[in-house]
């Protein structure tokens, strides 16, 4: 089943702007991209894409979440995940009794769709020495929707980058420390933001506390996407 707030309605199409420009919508390279800011060894790059590239993006979501839908994940003790997910690539996450882990293919059985150039690009520009991504995680936030602090730490090569994508309503997203607990900072990230997590930074703790439902009329219903490439497989050791 396809999310809602990836369709149009045609009671719903005065919500947006944006003309549905076609999938994997080419960055500009007369663009001036902002710098970064540095939060606890977090880069953040506010409005990093433009509108009408977070259009293209959503429209090259909605081919992906056609082959690979986003489905509820369920934690190993059996609660119910605010987040819906897919993932895109050579790997999806996963999680259930089984527990947290990669896995080849979607719940379905069919293959995770490809990554879309435009993300992949983004990768090289921002972390050209790491290795290229092999998945990325598409998480969709309903307005209720959270996620609790947590480390990225299911990869096989943890000194790879996360570099994470947001689109859609803003969200108030924790950075805390490499030990649970302890003092936190916070920031909003809003439509367009990038955030990349390597080095020391690469295993904080971090996670949303919640949506502002309502402030990005990017999505025709409340909520936000964030989309996460990562590394999954050990480096190889010649």
């Amino acid at each position: 089943m396809l999310l809602q707030g990836f369709e149009m309605p045609e009671d719903d199409k005065n919500r947006t702007d944006f003309s549905n420009p076609p999938a994997n919508f080419p960055p500009d390279p007369s663009l001036v991209r902002p710098e970064a800011r540095e939060l606890r060894g977090f880069r953040v790059y506010e409005g990093w894409f433009t509108p009408e590239e977070q259009a293209g993006l959503v429209t090259d979501l909605r081919e992906m979440l056609r082959k690979a839908p986003l489905f509820s994940p369920v934690t190993p003790s059996g609660a119910q995940m605010s987040v819906r997910m897919s993932s895109a690539g050579n790997f999806g996450w996963m999680s259930d009794a089984r527990g947290y882990r990669y896995a080849p293919h979607h719940p379905q059985g069919s293959a995770w769709p490809p990554i879309p150039p435009v993300l992949t690009a983004l990768w090289g520009a921002l972390v050209p020495q790491a290795r290229p991504p092999e998945t990325c995680l598409i998480n969709y936030y309903g307005p209720e929707a959270k996620m609790g602090m947590h480390q990225d730490r299911d990869e096989g090569d943890l000194s790879q980058p996360v570099v994470s994508v947001s689109l859609g309503d803003e969200a108030l997203f924790r950075i805390g420390n490499l030990e649970r607990g302890g003092k936190t900072e916070s920031l909003w990230l809003r439509s367009g933001d990038v955030v990349v997590m390597e080095g020391a930074a690469r295993l904080r703790y971090h996670g949303v506390d919640r949506i502002a439902a309502g402030t990005s009329l990017l999505l025709k219903q409340p909520g936000r996407i964030n989309l996460t490439m990562r590394v999954v497989t050990p480096s190889r050791v010649d």
